[in-house]
Parts: C-alpha cells; sequence; structure tokens
C-alpha cells in the first residue's frame, strides 16, 4: 500500500537515464489517463502524479519477452518477425480465412495477449509501416487495401514513428498531421527531412513496402492439430505425434522426399511454446523413426515439457529437405550395415547432442594435429567411411595414437636423455615412468612457411613404460648430429605428451 492505493492500481512507468537524467519511457493505460507519456522526467511526472509505481527498464528481460510472444504467435503464422522495442510483424497473407476472417483473428490475438496480462493493440493493413502506425493511433484497425492514405491521414506526426527531431522540424513547418505531410511535393520533404523519411512516409500511404524478415526460416511442411479442449497425458501428445508424423511422412513421399531435420512445437494455453527439434544423417522417410528419434530425445530431456493447464495445439514440421533416391538395397549386406549404423548414431545424437559424436576426416598435411579434425558424425558418417586413411599393417601396433591431446603436454626428464634417444624415465602428471621399450624416432619438420620465426623439428617415440602403459612423446628440436647455430638451438631438451595409446 502507498497514499492508500495498492500497488497494482498505481499508475505504472518504466524508467531508464538517458542523458544524466531520468525519464519515462513506457506506461500503463493508468498512466497515460493521467497525462504521462514517454519522454518525459521523472520528477516532473511524480510532480502530476505522486503516487507513482515506478519500475526500472530491463532490456534484456523485454527482448526474452518479446521473443516469447513472437514464439507465441507463430500458431497464426510462420512469418513472425520482431519489431523492437515491443512490436512484432505478422505476415497473415493466405490464414486469415483459417481464423474466421481478419476481424476474427484480429480479435482473437489481442483477446489472448491480453488474457496474458499484456497491454497490446493491432492493426492489419496491406504495408507493415501502415500497420505499424495505425497501432499507434487507433484502437484494432483494419484498413482495406487502397484505402492506407484515408486511413492515416488524420493521425497526429507521432505515429509515423519518425526521430524526434525530424517530428520537431515537421511542428514547426507547421505540419500537425500525416495528411499535411502528404500534401506536401516528395521532393521538398526529401530535401529537408532526407530520403528516408520520405519512403517512411510513402510505406504509410500504401505506396510502397518491403517484406518483412522473418525471425526463424520458414519450414518447407507444416503439419498440426489443435484441441478445442486442452490436452496434457503424454498418451494423448504421443498419438498426436504419431498422427503428424503419418500425415508428414505421406506428404513427403508424394514429392519423392525426405527430411533431415524435424521440429514439434507444443503450444499452452498460457502462452508459452516450447521445441524439441531432432535431426537425422539421411532422410527421415518412415514414420516409425520419426516417432524413435522423438522418443529419445524426450526422453533426454533434463527439464521435461511441462503442460501446464495443457496444449491447445502441437505442431510437427519439416525442413532441410531432400530428394530421396530409391536404391536396391536387399542383396546388399554392407549397405544395411550403413543403415544401422546410422540409425544408431541419429538415437544417440538425440540423447546427447550431434556435437558429442564424432568421426575423424583425414586432412592433407604431416603434422600431426592437423592430420585429422572432429566432424559431427551425422552429417559427415559417409565421408568417414569414404575416407583414405593409412592401411595398418596386421599384427602391428598402431604408428600414432588414435586421439592426441588439444595441446601437448610438457613432461621432466629428471636426467640427460642420450644424444637423439629418448630418456630413460620421464614425470608427467606428477607420476615417474620408467621406459621400458621404445620405438622410434620419426622425424617430423613443422611447416616452415606459415611462420617468421624459426620453427624446430619434432622426434617422436612410440614408449612404453614398466607397467605396460604406452605413451607418445616427441622432443622440440634439432640434436646430435644436426648443426645449428647457437641462437637457434634450444638452451636444454624440451619433451613433450602427445597423445596416449589405448
Amino acid at each position: 500500500m502507498r497514499d492508500g492505493k495498492p500497488a497494482d492500481q498505481r499508475p505504472l512507468v518504466v524508467v531508464a537515464k538517458e542523458k544524466n537524467a531520468i525519464v519515462i519511457v513506457a506506461v500503463d493505460n493508468t498512466a497515460a489517463r493521467a497525462s504521462l507519456e514517454s519522454g518525459i522526467p521523472l520528477a516532473n511526472a511524480r510532480m502530476v502524479c505522486p503516487e507513482l509505481n515506478v519500475v526500472d527498464e530491463d532490456k534484456a528481460a523485454d527482448t526474452q519477452t518479446l521473443n516469447a510472444v513472437a514464439d507465441w504467435c507463430a500458431r497464426f503464422t510462420p512469418l513472425v518477425a520482431l519489431d523492437p522495442p515491443y512490436g512484432l510483424f505478422l505476415d497473415i497473407t493466405g490464414c486469415a480465412h483459417l481464423f474466421g476472417g481478419e476481424r476474427n483473428m484480429l480479435t482473437d490475438i489481442c483477446h489472448s495477449l491480453r488474457r496474458q496480462n499484456f497491454i497490446v493493440n493491432a492493426a492489419i493493413a496491406s504495408t507493415q509501416v501502415c500497420a505499424r502506425t495505425m497501432t499507434r493511433a487507433v484502437s484494432s484497425a483494419i484498413v482495406p487495401h487502397g484505402e492506407e492514405k484515408a486511413a492515416v491521414s488524420s493521425l497526429p506526426l507521432f505515429a509515423l514513428g519518425a526521430n524526434e527531431e525530424t517530428i520537431r522540424g515537421l511542428r514547426r513547418a507547421g505540419l500537425k498531421t500525416i495528411g499535411d505531410v502528404a500534401a506536401r511535393e516528395s521532393h521538398e520533404i526529401s530535401a529537408r527531412f532526407g530520403a528516408g523519411f520520405t519512403a517512411l512516409l510513402q510505406q504509410a500511404l500504401g505506396q510502397g513496402d518491403t517484406p518483412i524478415s522473418p525471425r526463424k526460416p520458414v519450414p518447407d511442411y507444416v503439419f498440426e492439430k489443435r484441441f478445442p479442449e486442452p490436452i496434457a497425458t503424454d498418451a494423448v501428445i504421443a498419438s498426436t505425434l504419431d498422427l503428424l508424423s503419418h500425415m508428414l511422412i505421406a506428404a513427403m513421399e508424394k514429392g519423392g522426399k525426405g527430411a533431415r531435420r524435424l521440429e514439434a512445437s507444443f503450444f499452452r494455453t498460457d502462452g508459452a511454446v516450447s521445441s524439441i527439434m531432432v535431426e537425422a544423417g539421411r532422410p527421415v522417410t518412415q514414420t516409425r523413426t520419426v516417432a524413435r528419434l522423438f522418443r529419445e530425445k524426450l526422453d533426454a530431456l533434463s527439464d521435461p515439457i511441462d503442460p501446464g493447464f495443457g496444449f491447445d495445439l502441437i505442431r510437427l514440421s519439416a525442413s532441410h529437405i531432400e530428394l530421396v533416391v530409391q536404391e536396391q538395397r536387399d542383396l546388399d549386406a554392407h549397405a544395411q550395415d550403413n543403415d544401422e549404423i546410422a540409425a544408431l548414431i541419429d538415437r544417440i545424437t538425440a540423447r546427447i547432442g550431434k556435437n558429442r559424436v564424432l568421426v575423424y576426416l583425414p586432412q592433407d598435411s604431416h603434422i600431426p594435429e592437423r592430420a585429422a579434425i572432429v566432424a559431427p558424425a551425422q552429417h559427415h558418417l559417409v565421408a568417414a567411411q569414404e575416407s583414405n586413411w593409412t592401411d595398418r599393417v596386421g599384427g602391428e601396433p598402431p604408428l600414432r595414437p588414435l586421439r592426441m591431446f588439444g595441446m601437448p603436454e610438457q613432461v621432466e626428464v629428471p636426467f640427460a636423455a642420450v644424444p637423439d634417444g629418448p630418456p630413460a624415465r620421464f614425470v608427467w602428471r606428477r607420476t615417474l615412468h620408467v621406459v621400458a621399450r621404445v620405438e622410434g624416432p620419426e622425424r617430423i619438420a613443422m611447416e616452415w612457411w606459415r611462420r617468421k620465426e624459426q620453427i624446430f623439428t619434432r622426434d617422436y617415440f612410440r614408449i612404453e613404460d614398466s607397467n605396460g602403459q604406452r605413451f607418445w612423446l616427441y622432443r622440440d628440436g634439432f640434436y646430435g648430429s644436426e648443426i645449428l647455430s647457437n641462437d637457434s638451438k634450444p638452451a636444454s631438451p624440451k619433451w613433450f605428451m602427445h597423445g596416449v595409446f589405448a
């Protein structure tokens, strides 16, 4: 309680610091009825309305909320774009008839958002600037095509959304409404206020438009199911996904296509939207594959999807569509094995993520750390299977460890090693290792052309200690019979651990 009024009944204003002054940046309906508006210093506002409820601006939270509302608006159209700081654009071309016409659709959107405690105003027009202009001065307006000029002519200049300096200049010129500005010649307006403002004015008058930039790409196939009563049970959700999967696969099969990426979206009655996405290494063409991938993904979620009071819409969409080439696989055991491997990788990826299931791809470099790169197995399985790795001699141990350290770790050699030879013992990670067997050296020259400074060669040794552990060590520099100038030869040998054999 303050000044005899509950906090939720006092005028609410959002303030921010601008030019060393605290000013109002947003107001609610109660504050607007008290003649408060954006741009007024907070001190002046308190003189007009002492019982203000003041909240500091939080741009990060505003952006997060705006994105959440945009996710919810995707139930009406996939073409949703942000109009910061507080607006959204929805391209409803071809969508309005699904909701009973433009008026019913507009009413439904506004009513649903008000139920979520948002102060909202919306308008429908043929251009985005005209629609945005109407929302700033008129409540729930629908402007028929061709009547944009008549609709905005009587509106005040601030509704255009131009900067304050431009609005001030127009008012000084005696222009108070958009119609007053539209009555002037375009070249006069452009010469005084710039081509940008002229383009903004023309779009508000319906004389041109720019396409919106959707915040998410439009999927190739979309199927959804709306419920007259919210659903919340796992059985109904699973059966709905199966139904949508059958519809999706049937539609793609007609075009001989398969999907590499699938997304399921769950729209709650309170406005919250949850989405889960799965990917496949090969185009998905079977319903059971879709069900298996989503089942694995749902089981692996650390934060399960909360149905709340229930979902009133479930949507399944497919993107990254590819043509499916029919192949004869019945008699090819190798092809069937590849299919099973690909399916296994997809299931593991759905559980732990594609960046944790990796394959090695060879590179054209003799430097050990550059001889191979890791890549997601889901998208590079074929390339990995066709890779031309050096054949290993039967019965012989591998020449290099399968995995090397990202950064070689320096080891300590307590006693001087034999020139051109390995150490008798070394300390690595605070553990003393006594050398029992050695293979090497393998001398590898660095890519001197990549750096200006002197780059020494590496002498690699495959070492087995007295406990049977096998390591891959190298000595940095030229030694023994190599003759180097005193300024290029290192003061003492440096040894590094580059990998460990399994």
